[in-house]
């Protein structure tokens, strides 16, 4: 008997899967994407600089996206610097990276970017992420962090 709804069950699941799995389109997006230049280890709460890499993916294989804002921000919420002079045109499959570097530590354990893109239509939302790494001493860390949408 339990055979008889579990393979229908099943397949229905498998079924569902691909269309979960598309892409979100939209005409744009302002993303929060955290980071962390420095995190903390060891008994005594010693740091570790960290290497920052914002990564803007346009997945969209067929139209653009443009960037408008990009800014990076401190652990107390205070804008650090802008990282674009001018909105910035990411071609389809065009990837858009921004460095923060392992000695520059005024961002903190709480940084973050804010990222704001738009299209003319809709379009796959991008991949955004940070990519944080050290390889100082006989340590090796490397994670990543995901962009989370805050305004459509």
């Amino acid at each position: 008997m339990v055979r008889r709804w579990l393979c229908p069950a099943l397949l229905m699941c498998l079924f569902l899967l691909p269309t979960e799995a598309l892409a979100q389109r939209s005409l744009g997006q302002t993303l929060y994407v955290p980071c962390y230049s420095h995190i903390y280890h060891g008994p005594r709460n010693r740091t570790l600089d960290l290497t920052v890499t914002l990564s803007i993916r346009n997945i969209d294989q067929r139209l653009p996206l443009t960037l408008t804002v990009v800014d990076y921000y401190d652990t107390d919420g205070r804008l650090i610097r802008h990282e674009l002079d001018e909105p910035r045109i990411l071609a389809p499959l065009m990837t858009l990276e921004f460095m923060v570097h392992q000695r520059d530590s005024a961002g903190g354990s709480g940084a973050n970017f804010i990222v704001v893109w738009k299209a003319d239509t809709p379009v796959n939302a991008p991949v955004v992420e940070t990519v944080m790494i050290s390889t100082e001493s006989s340590l090796g860390v490397s994670f990543t962090s995901p962009a989370r949408v805050i305004e459509e």
